[in-house]
């Protein structure tokens, strides 16, 4: 197609900007819950279910479809997916019961997973290893990007419109981006930058066997995967705290939430990733201290911070440590598919993505659990608070797995140069 354009910065640009609507369809369904608690007649335990209907089909179909990604047009699944979970977004809003909302999160799960393990593998084959950090950090600023415009454009839709018309709102965006996708967006060679890339798809068992027999990947991939698990569950009830503790509407705890959860996380995203690059060069341990450090200190500081009273003092001690707890996330996924050979990108992006999947379900759900558990003798605030502050200190366990990534590092992204065994070339 004559449109399409082979330009590694369009790509970017197109591709983060749908990974950022993701992101807000996915998220913004985090400052929709005390509307929907009230409207339903649930608990938080029950509420934190949205989080496991989004995961349940996102981690099945997504292995599945990264399979895929090996060997068709990535973009074509790019703009497919997009459009689905637009579709099911929508669909959110029109949901008649909590069942029917249910379901229809689990179908911007499946659109999740047919439209975002690829773009990771796209962007990664349009720049070179050098500037792959960056560039993939660039591409993670979507997840802050998205919190914020969720959190703050959802919080005002849904008190001045309600919750269901948030949703439709949310949807528009991703049909518009899934047909610029297909248009103007070309496909890269695979592998380009990485000489010696193998043309044969290797089979998932290698895939498999790379991501968790190599030491370092290993453990960035627990690492992250806790720090995920943590991360989803404090932002899934950050909003919901704001309005328990300090009595605010759904527009000033969305722009609360929206604030805490962006910038800092926007800024510590791409500094982190430019600071791998600066300092792996000649020392890849860096890639994992960096994050092994920032865990270590935002832990007990998140769990201080988010059992404070003054809403101010909270508000910015909350934003140090969510700048540090997020130092993890661009660093770790470049890493990966640095540790990965070409044609293992996409299926490797797709399985951490399903372990991210489980953590996304689990943070809520056990968060929720915890809440319910101290809300009888703390009150239901109070007790959000102290389950949100031991859940802060999880944060230590995920540092711990960085530290022994690090030691392996070097040795282990050596072993990239070394041809993965074959299933078959491509079709």
């Amino acid at each position: 197609m004559k449109t399409r354009k082979a330009s590694p910065t369009l790509a970017l640009v197109v591709i983060a900007s749908i990974a950022t609507v993701g992101f807000i369809d996915r998220i913004v369904v985090n400052v929709l819950v005390e509307p929907v608690k009230v409207e339903f007649g649930l608990s938080d335990a029950q509420v934190s279910l949205m989080a496991w209907a989004f995961a349940l089909l996102n981690i099945g179909a997504g292995l599945v479809v990264a399979r895929t990604a090996e060997r068709v047009r990535r973009l074509t699944l790019i703009s497919f997916g997009t459009i689905i979970w637009s579709i099911a977004t929508a669909a959110c809003g029109w949901a008649g019961s909590w069942v029917q909302l249910l379901v229809a999160r689990m179908g911007v799960g499946l659109g999740e997973a047919i439209g975002l393990p690829a773009n990771q593998s796209v962007v990664a084959d349009y720049f070179p290893a050098n500037r792959r950090g960056f560039a993939i950090s660039c591409l993670l600023l979507s997840p802050p990007l998205g919190a914020f415009i969720g959190f703050v454009g959802g919080g005002w839709i849904a008190q001045e419109f309600g919750w269901r018309m948030t949703f439709l709102i949310a949807a528009i965006p991703g049909l518009l981006m899934g047909f610029v996708a297909w248009f103007f967006i070309a496909e890269p060679k695979r592998g380009q930058h990485d000489p010696g890339a193998s043309e044969d798809v290797p089979p998932i068992s290698a895939v498999l066997a790379r991501l968790f027999r190599l030491p370092s990947a290993r453990n960035l991939v627990i690492g992250s995967a806790l720090a995920a698990m943590l991360g989803f569950g404090l932002n899934f009830f950050f909003a919901s705290l704001m309005v328990r503790e300090f009595g605010v509407g759904l527009a000033e705890a969305g722009l609360y939430a929206g604030l805490i959860a962006s910038l800092p996380a926007a800024l510590s995203v791409v500094g982190s990733g430019w600071l791998g690059d600066r300092l792996g060069a000649g020392n890849p341990r860096a890639y994992a201290l960096i994050p092994a450090v920032s865990l270590l200190i935002g832990a007990p500081l998140y769990a201080f911070a988010i059992t404070r009273t003054d809403l101010p003092l909270l508000l910015g001690l909350v934003s140090i440590a969510t700048f540090l707890n997020f130092g993890y996330l661009g660093i770790t996924y470049a890493t990966l598919q640095n540790l990965m050979h070409p044609r293992m990108r996409a299926t490797a992006a797709a399985i951490l993505n399903g372990v991210y999947g489980v953590a996304g379900g689990l943070g809520p759900s056990l968060l929720g659990l915890l809440s319910d558990t101290l809300s009888p003798e703390y009150g239901a605030a109070r007790g959000l608070a102290v389950a949100m502050a031991v859940s802060g200190l999880g944060y230590l366990w995920a540092s711990a797995h960085y530290f022994i990534a690090a030691r392996r590092l070097p040795a282990d992204m050596d072993s990239v140069r070394t041809p993965p065994p074959a299933a078959g070339p491509v079709a």
